[in-house]
């Protein structure tokens, strides 16, 4: 469960205040000044967000960077910051510090407890700082679900919502294809994820 820190004192924090959280493997994040912690993900949760670096690392043309949970300043006095499951980049990296600027895409894993985050406080966040494009990732074990948002006027509009072995594919911010059911099937998940071969039998053994 997202949760406020027991003892996080009545001012503002700023990133500068992230540098005294533990290292425990919780997610430390800011808004508006408060400090709103994640349990460390489960492993489906990592699954997802391991694979689908793999492919967009594999896809992405020289100047795209893909990091998997960069950290992100959303205001000037960095009292928002946030910590997107996977992003990609079009700027070089900060020479110290967390970026500051909108990566080109950011990519958000939902688990039960980040489902209004997610899909709701995130989504606003990310949309007036000006993310051009916003994956939100559902890996339900029926059927894992992605939509894809782009920002139009300052707001984000629905563009696709893909789920199962139906192919996902898009050009922003890159070109690439993406079947989600393997981003958590057992199996051949490398030749399959981006739509390339059909999936058989044995190959979901």
């Amino acid at each position: 469960m997202t949760t406020r820190h027991p003892e996080a004192p009545e001012r503002r924090l700023t990133v500068a205040d992230l540098e005294r959280t533990p290292d425990d493997g919780r997610r430390y994040e800011l808004v508006d000044g408060r400090l709103d912690v994640s349990p460390a993900p489960k492993p489906l949760h990592t699954r997802v967000d391991t694979r689908l670096t793999w492919h967009l690392v594999n896809n992405a043309s020289a100047e795209f960077d893909v990091h998997t949970g960069p950290g992100i300043n959303l205001n000037a006095v960095r009292t928002r910051h946030r910590i997107p499951d996977v992003a990609v980049f079009d700027t070089e990296p900060p020479e110290e510090g967390y970026y500051s600027v909108p990566p080109a895409l950011a990519v958000e894993i939902v688990s039960p407890e980040s489902v209004f985050r997610d899909n709701h406080t995130k989504r606003r966040e990310y949309a007036a700082f000006g993310i051009p494009s916003y994956w939100i990732i559902n890996p339900l074990p029926e059927k894992v679900g992605l939509i894809e948002l782009r920002l139009d006027k300052g707001q984000y509009q629905e563009v696709t919502q893909v789920y199962g072995e139906d192919v996902f594919e898009t050009d922003l911010p890159f070109p690439v294809k993406i079947v989600p059911h393997w981003l958590m099937a057992t199996g051949s998940w490398q030749r399959h994820l981006g739509g390339e071969a059909d999936g058989t039998a044995d190959d979901r053994a």
